[in-house]
């Protein structure tokens, strides 16, 4: 890090005795940087790092039982079923070799497969082999900034025991309800509603009260369907935005105002949406201001899933898409870290490895429990 108050800060910090933090949100389990996101051990991994939000992004199998998936359609690259000929044979896209200058290609989803089937898989870390002519090839792809020092054979989990094993651990808990990726209803009768009723319904039936879940959703839809029939559940849920990706951030900070009159209490946005450079330092953006304005709370995601940051100023990265000729060296992470933190003023923040962001929590004492 540079000389200054801020390193100085975290410095005295060193020896501390850590504590976990609602401000420091484990995402896709918290430990995905060096684990199989969405596996036990990465679940386990980041309540240990001290997030004291685990997270479980919501999806569901051919049977309609809900299962822990950053997508519904990513277990070709997230899990080894294409290595099992008779699942590799469910998938919507079985494994095909690169061949004739066409990469290799698989698409499985969760939804092609029962909850029995699902559980039999191995949780790996994400990515794979464009090149590979076999399956097993295929399965390799883990960027070089990461490992698969742990990647043994991950295990996946399904929603009820997601919940169970936060509940163990006294924290907290932020399923995401995927957009499905197939089409709804599904299978004739199976309705988006129906999915957003029974991700809440495993909460309740679990005996987890609303004031512990902060539900999350692209779909403003699912939203409006919780504050209709879920309001306390609603109370607490979040809608994450990343609609400047495909719009203008102007488009972006317009719809903040619709958000909040409609009932929405707190936006979780990318990192980059947040803050920008100007004269060479990080600022709070005319997003964050706007959220500020309207009263919204901010969450925003994701640290530590950005290669290295001399990278990062090389070649640009999505998180750091409105910062990236500021940030240099690794140090500049924390730099980033506390403007979202003391200028912007998010609530938590995700990362894929809850060391960091428990750290700095620590160290300001946000959020502690």
């Amino acid at each position: 890090m540079t000389d200054g108050p801020l390193k100085s800060k975290l410095e005295s910090c060193k020896e501390m005795t850590m504590r976990p933090s609602k401000f420091s949100i484990g995402h896709r389990g918290g430990a995905c940087l060096q684990f199989p996101e969405h596996s036990r051990e990465s679940t386990m991994a980041g309540a240990r790092m001290g997030a004291g939000v685990l997270e479980c992004d919501v999806t569901f199998t051919k049977d309609r039982q809900l299962v822990c998936r950053h997508s519904q359609c990513d277990l070709h690259t997230t899990t080894n079923i294409v290595s099992i000929p008779a699942l590799n044979a469910k998938c919507t896209t079985p494994f095909s070799p690169a061949k004739n200058g066409k990469s290799a290609s698989a698409f499985c989803c969760t939804s092609d497969i029962t909850l029995a089937e699902y559980k039999s898989l191995c949780s790996k870390m994400d990515g794979f082999n464009a090149t590979a002519t076999t399956p097993d090839d295929y399965l390799a792809g883990t960027p070089g900034w990461r490992t698969n020092l742990y990647a043994t054979c991950g295990k996946v989990v399904d929603l009820k025991e997601h919940i169970a094993l936060v509940e163990a651990l006294g924290l907290f808990h932020t399923p995401e309800l995927k957009k499905p990726q197939v089409t709804m209803p599904f299978e004739g009768n199976y309705t988006h509603d129906m999915f957003a009723q029974q991700m809440i319904d495993a909460y309740k039936k679990a005996g987890v009260p609303p004031s512990r879940v902060i539900s999350q959703t692209f779909e403003l839809r699912s939203i409006r369907y919780w504050l209709k029939n879920e309001p306390e559940f609603a109370e607490t849920a979040i809608l994450l935005d990343e609609t400047a990706d495909e719009g203008t951030m102007d488009e972006a900070v317009d719809n903040l105002v619709s958000y909040a009159k409609e009932g929405v209490k707190t936006m979780a946005p990318p990192m980059h949406y947040l803050v920008e450079a100007k004269n060479g330092t990080m600022i709070p953006s005319a997003y964050a201001k706007k959220a500020k304005e309207m009263g919204l709370r901010l969450i925003t995601w994701s640290l530590d899933r950005s290669p290295p940051l001399a990278v990062v100023h090389a070649k640009g990265d999505y998180y750091y898409t409105s910062v990236k000729d500021v940030v240099k060296k690794d140090g500049d992470l924390y730099e980033y870290v506390d403007v979202l933190a003391r200028q912007v003023g998010v609530a938590g923040m995700f990362a894929d490895w809850s060391a960091t962001v428990t750290f700095y929590a620590n160290c300001f004492r946000l959020q502690l429990m």
